[in-house]
């Protein structure tokens, strides 16, 4: 499932870099990305999703929402939802009408949204401020990431940071068989109420949907 989940696990992994071999200037930006992040109560955003091939032809274009409360959050994306409310995850699929269920992995070890927005840069990766470019009334900063796992199944990933707000505009990921993946931010609010319930999933509001209990 290509989901939101793409990205999270692009920004996660398991090998160490050592600071001197990355760009400063690059994490001073990451650094105030994840500071402004910690003092967020919420995140509401939307997002779009575009998949083109190595040509640069587009093969979907998408749209989705995610919703982000401490360790809770809930993704709707095309067919797929997801919830969590730090402590199980639901995999709701609206097309085959079932929902998996797995726990949460105490470890810390799981991919999660809220990964994506703190200190995911200081694994794995090897980081470049590229500059600056205007999108619309923006102001972007662009960061060249290479993995230094060389058997993962990408080869670079470009983040751009709305140097104003702080916060990622948007990320694209460069397969090794030449796919590319983009996921912007559209519209993004914080702080705003959320209440606990909304991040698990209630049965009795999908009637007739299927448990696969893997817990």
């Amino acid at each position: 499932m290509r989901s939101l989940y793409l990205i999270v696990a692009v920004l996660l992994g398991s090998l160490s870099v050592t600071a001197q071999k990355n760009d400063p200037e690059a994490k001073k930006v990451l650094d105030a990305v994840s500071a402004k992040f910690k003092t967020f109560s919420s995140v509401q955003a939307a997002f779009s999703y575009k998949v083109e091939d190595a040509k640069g032809k587009v093969q979907s274009n998408k749209t989705g929402t995610i919703t982000m409360k401490g360790t809770k959050y809930r993704v709707n994306f095309g067919s797929q939802e997801i919830f969590c409310d730090g402590k199980t995850i639901w995999s709701y699929d609206k097309t085959a009408k079932e929902v998996t269920i797995n726990n949460l992995d105490a470890s810390g070890s799981t991919l999660t949204p809220q990964k994506l927005f703190t200190n995911f840069y200081d694994k794995d990766f090897l980081y470049l401020l590229n500059g600056e470019k205007k999108v619309g009334t923006k102001t972007l900063q662009e960061i060249e990431m290479t993995p230094t796992d060389k058997g993962k199944a990408f080869h670079k990933v470009y983040l751009q940071v709305d140097k104003a707000a702080k916060t990622i505009y948007s990320t694209k990921v460069l397969e090794n068989g030449g796919n590319r993946y983009t996921y912007t931010v559209t519209n993004m609010k914080t702080n705003l109420p959320a209440a606990d319930n909304m991040f698990a999933f209630d049965k009795s509001k999908y009637p007739g949907v299927e448990e696969v209990d893997l817990r």
